[in-house]
């Protein structure tokens, strides 16, 4: 009964034949052809038709709140262990652009491109478990926003507008993680057309890109992604919606997530249109002082000896992270960044010759993110300085002669502009 109704609070169920002359329901349901009975919290309506029994469930009066519980229980103890963020070791390049884009997710996501082995995708997972909870409505497969119409699905939408009270649940920020051999149907949801033909109704099967909204959407060697996956991502991440077309039938819903993506550049470049979506650009190295790679291979291996012993020796530090990005995220909007440092960004990005706008927006915004996560309410050139680079090393054009590293050719630029 409970997979048949899920977490909604309206649910109809099929129609079954019965025998006119004895009915059998499961003994745990007591149904009388003339009224309504009451079964854990359910009220039943039935009603008898010439050869049939029709049972259609009229309100669902479940505890929301318990039953999320629960799952979230049982999904944390049941999911395999996760590698501490606060235990890897260097890459602080990395580690700040990830943190950066949970405090202000409308930076627009993270591309990370270095050598293989290098604990990209280790690093992108780790960061579950410092994910900050959001407000949802509960029950809804868009995880949609209930103070912000452009984050609704369009049901719960029509819902608030009518005035009814939608039920509320605090939830972590879902990581989706999209597998290169994902098919498109998978990906944008798919569109049930025997059911929308036989009964008129749209039944529609949300996707990856719906249970990414308001989350993060991970693509591991993204380069190596399908072009017609990469078109719907272009799509959706554009307009914030994804719409799916078929037999006639259009249905849209919000897909508002962080791309994150991650490869290694020896097995092929990334199309520039997905590319310049990703906010910013990380790039990872192997590390090559001794006796940091030995402090890497010997907490590895601690790890995969006992891994919820490791896990606890670092929950004090991982607590601390949260806390600030807590911190951090509510501190945002106070954040305020000079009129005359703005000026100073764009000009960097005008002698680059950095094409579009993406390039400013996003270096306003990771340059706040960073002041918030320091605890400062001011933004300094120091802050610009360290983000600059991330955010418009990947929008400079490519010149196969050029020798010098893009990242150290913003920094030049930028001391250049900022002196």
């Amino acid at each position: 009964m409970a997979s048949l109704l899920g977490t909604s609070s309206t649910a109809i169920l099929a129609c079954r034949r019965f025998s006119s002359s004895s009915p059998s329901f499961p003994p745990s349901i007591s149904v009388q052809n003339h009224g309504k009975k009451c079964y854990g919290g359910i009220g039943f309506q039935t009603k008898r038709g010439r050869s049939a029994w029709h049972l259609a469930v009229t309100n669902v009066a479940t505890d929301i709140n318990s039953v999320e519980q629960a799952q979230k229980l049982a999904s944390k103890e049941s999911q395999r262990p996760v590698y501490p963020f606060a235990a890897i070791v260097g890459q602080d390049e990395m580690k700040l652009c990830l943190l950066l884009n949970v405090i202000d997710p409308k930076i627009g996501g993270v591309m990370i491109m270095g050598d293989r082995g290098t604990g990209k995708s280790t690093t992108v997972r780790s960061l579950v478990d410092l994910l900050p909870e959001i407000e949802v409505v509960a029950g809804d497969p868009y995880n949609s926003d209930p103070k912000d119409p452009e984050s609704m699905g369009v049901e719960v939408r029509e819902r608030v507008i009518k005035g009814e009270q939608v039920p509320v649940v605090s939830t972590k920020i879902n990581m989706v993680d999209l597998p290169l051999g994902a098919t498109e149907d998978r990906v944008c949801g798919t569109i049930d057309i025997e059911k929308a033909l036989t009964e008129g109704v749209k039944a529609f099967e949300p996707g990856l890109l719906a249970k990414a909204n308001r989350g993060i959407l991970y693509v591991d060697e993204v380069n190596l992604l399908d072009d017609h996956l990469v078109d719907v991502l272009l799509d959706s991440a554009a307009s914030g919606w994804n719409t799916v077309e078929r037999e006639g039938i259009s249905i849209s819903h919000p897909a508002r997530f962080i791309l994150i993506g991650s490869g290694n550049p020896e097995e092929g470049e990334l199309r520039p249109q997905l590319l310049d979506r990703f906010g910013m650009h990380a790039q990872v190295g192997t590390v090559r002082d001794a006796e940091l790679r030995v402090k890497i291979v010997e907490e590895r291996s601690r790890f995969d000896k006992d891994p919820k012993e490791f896990r606890d020796s670092y929950i004090a530090e991982q607590e601390k992270l949260q806390q600030q990005i807590s911190s951090a995220r509510s501190n945002l909007s106070s954040v305020q960044i000079n009129q005359d440092l703005k000026v100073k960004i764009s000009k960097v990005c005008a002698e680059l010759n950095v094409d579009g706008l993406r390039g400013d927006i996003v270096s306003n915004r990771a340059a706040k993110a960073l002041a918030a996560l320091k605890g400062r309410d001011n933004v300094t050139a120091e802050d610009i300085a360290t983000v600059i680079p991330n955010c418009l090393r990947h929008r400079l054009r490519k010149d196969p002669l050029e020798s010098i590293d893009s990242g150290l050719l913003i920094i030049e630029k930028f001391y250049e502009v900022f002196s």
